[in-house]
């Protein structure tokens, strides 16, 4: 199995312990986790760390600065952003090696100016019952395991 398979892409996150279990999937399915933009809290965190246990370590992160930061220097080729007001359910969505999946902050979602440029590939995650949106580290968990059945076929 490709080690970089895809990538999963977290919008200046608000809550550690989202991102440390989001570290620990990234570490089980051997994805390189990238955060653009500044989190909200340091990653020096006890609860951030306390979420990705002891996986920490094995953790490739990669931090930009800003959302073209991360363009300029890890140039796309394909990218898909999650937002419940996606164009295209992930089951209906092909996800293919090299894709970078991109998730908003949890509490604003990503910014109207990215979800614009790539109207064309916003995926969105079916509601059926009464809730507003899904806890964020629940939404990489599903599209990264997506990922890998479509990628290698279990």
């Amino acid at each position: 199995m490709s080690s970089r398979f895809v990538k999963i892409v977290l919008y200046r996150p608000e809550i550690p312990q989202n991102t440390g279990n989001i570290a620990r999937t990234c570490v089980g399915l051997d994805i390189d986790l990238i955060i653009v933009g500044r989190p909200s809290f340091s990653l020096d965190d006890k609860s951030l760390k306390r979420a990705g246990l002891d996986y920490w370590e094995y953790l490739r992160l990669k931090l930009y600065e800003d959302w073209d930061e991360f363009l300029g220097r890890e140039n796309p080729n394909y990218i898909l952003l999650f937002t419940k007001n996606g164009k295209v359910s992930i089951f209906d969505t092909k996800i293919v090696e090299g894709s970078y999946l991109v998730f908003g902050r949890e509490t604003e979602g990503l910014p109207q100016y990215i979800l614009d440029k790539y109207r064309d590939n916003t995926v969105f995650l079916p509601i059926i019952g009464n809730v507003r949106s899904y806890n964020l580290a629940n939404s990489v968990a599903v599209a990264a395991f997506e990922a890998y059945r479509q990628i290698f076929g279990h």
